[in-house]
């Protein structure tokens, strides 16, 4: 399958890769995902605990585009 669940630390800690703990992950259209991933052989993270067809790709702020950085960040309340 060629993946590994980010839920499992201890192996990715033994294996020498930092845990990016309380970092969000977006996917590619800005939308912030909340819920469980799992990184990829490739070192990619996607959606979903494992693998399935609906899993899709996420990324970190800095690597979105223009347009989905625009949707993520957060509107400022005015008083």
């Amino acid at each position: 399958m060629g993946y590994t669940s980010w839920s499992e630390s201890n192996t990715i800690k033994r294996q020498g890769k930092k845990r990016m703990k309380g970092v969000k992950h977006y996917k590619k259209d800005g939308t912030e995902h909340k819920g469980s991933s799992h990184k990829m052989a490739n070192g990619t993270l996607h959606t979903n605990k494992t693998h399935t067809k609906t899993s899709v790709k996420l990324f970190h702020f800095k690597d979105l585009s223009k347009k989905a950085k625009a949707k993520a960040k957060p509107k400022r309340k005015t008083k």
